[in-house]
């Protein structure tokens, strides 16, 4: 079975595997970014803890192998963020997942590490990959319609709904490149 690099080079970042050691500056990246945040992840609304951090850690190296939980990292060395693979759209398919601190964003970290994500997708199997984000999420949509995503659907949401959200999901796809 191919399985995901444990680094990513993505332009302006570096995708690395989240490590336990890690623990305090995902805490920390997730608490400064929470009012950012919370308006789009339901985990973000409710708080996040030292607990919730070694949490996520635990389980994003358990579910290596069917999700790929990496830190965006800016230089010199700082956790801008967090993103992700995920088999949970179906066989042939991954979804990709991020988010970007405050401090970071409009410097096409999330951008770069989509694309980065993709092309990872694609080389250990995938036939298409994902981004779904709330129709209200505008600058999380401009990430897939720069990078030549596909709308393909609207619905409603498959997570509890946060406040900043209006309940409908929007989801584009792109297709694996044709194989030389």
């Amino acid at each position: 079975m191919v399985t995901a690099a444990e680094e990513l080079h993505a332009g302006p970042v570096t995708l690395r595997r989240w490590r336990p050691a890690d623990a305090g500056a995902l805490l920390r990246a997730v608490e400064e970014s929470l009012g950012h945040l919370a308006p789009w992840m339901p985990w973000a609304a409710h708080g996040y803890t030292a607990a919730d951090a070694e949490a996520f850690l635990a389980a994003a190296a358990e579910a290596w192998g069917t999700t790929y939980d990496y830190a965006i990292v800016a230089p010199p060395d700082a956790i801008a963020g967090s993103c992700s693979i995920m088999a949970r759209i179906g066989p042939g398919g991954f979804e990709i997942g991020y988010w970007v601190h405050p401090a970071h964003t409009r410097r096409g970290y999330a951008t770069a590490a989509a694309a980065a994500l993709a092309r990872e997708a694609f080389r250990i199997g995938a036939d298409h990959v994902e981004i779904v984000h709330d129709i209200a999420n505008v600058a999380s949509g401009a990430i897939p319609r720069r990078l030549g995503f596909t709308e393909v659907t609207r619905r409603p949401p498959q997570e509890e709904r946060t406040a900043g959200e209006a309940g409908l999901d929007v989801v584009w796809r792109l297709q694996a490149p044709p194989s030389r």
